[in-house]
């Protein structure tokens, strides 16, 4: 991995704390993984504190600002030491970078919400616009798309980033999905609420990656993936599912999201 800003990787490195999300955590360990090789590559020291838990989003999003502020002091004590926290997910990122400050009047916990969330990166950002990376030496065979979760792209400008990471891996053959920047349908607690409008966006969603002709799809965030993999194995479509950090890592050699070992 070729990182430009080299001063990061000369003296002492920033040391990072990976803030890992429920669902890498719960149902895909090997996105965790694949964060830490891609963090490390770029030239930083990665931590992963065992006494995380949720971002709080879930409450945040359902209207329970009580609980998701008690989550959020939880996270920012935990995280505040860090010289960068590093999400393998859009939304997680946008929790804690956009909406942690919004959650606290006093200005104490105002005041330490702002300063976790000024250091608080999606990874495909924190590696391209912080670490300088451009070529992440991984190699993966197959026709890769892209969809841009919501919030990644709409809270924290993730677009760019993950696109150009990919055109460096060997063997990789890009098509630009069509509507990558529509939903999913997913949306958190959205597709447990409303899941007939739910299903009808994932529907128009997997048609669009079905068009591309491409053998696998990527994105940034497990929760999508998620749902547009359960929708694609339904319909029959042979699409694979990958967090872009697995093919980013060159660690795309198990079973994709949802498919047996």
């Amino acid at each position: 991995m070729s990182p430009e800003n080299t001063e990061h990787t000369t003296a002492s490195k920033p040391r990072v704390g990976l803030f890992a999300t429920c669902l890498v955590d719960l149902f895909r360990p090997q996105v965790g993984f694949a964060a830490i090789k891609l963090i490390e590559a770029s030239g930083c020291c990665v931590e992963v504190p065992e006494n995380q838990t949720c971002c709080g989003q879930p409450a945040y999003n359902s209207g329970d600002r009580s609980d998701a502020a008690a989550i959020a002091k939880q996270v920012i004590a935990i995280f505040e030491d860090y010289d960068y926290v590093v999400v393998p997910s859009g939304s997680c990122a946008a929790m804690i970078a956009r909406h942690y400050p919004e959650l606290f009047d006093d200005a104490y916990w105002a005041r330490r919400a702002m300063a976790l969330s000024a250091k608080t990166y999606e990874l495909t950002a924190f590696l391209y616009d912080v670490m300088g990376v451009r070529d992440v030496e991984a190699a993966f065979a197959g026709n890769v798309t892209y969809h841009d979760a919501c919030s990644g792209l709409r809270e924290l400008n993730v677009r760019d980033q993950p696109r150009e990471l990919l055109k460096t891996v060997d063997g990789l053959a890009f098509t630009e999905l069509k509507d990558a920047d529509v939903c999913c349908g997913f949306g958190g607690t959205f597709c447990v609420k409303y899941p007939e409008i739910s299903n009808a966006i994932v529907t128009k969603k997997t048609a669009a990656i079905a068009g591309s002709e491409a053998d696998t799809l990527v994105a940034g965030d497990l929760g999508c993936l998620m749902n547009m993999a359960g929708k694609l194995q339904r319909e029959g479509k042979h699409v694979h599912a990958r967090h872009v950090a697995e093919v980013l890592a060159g660690m795309a050699d198990s079973p994709a999201i949802g498919e047996a070992e």
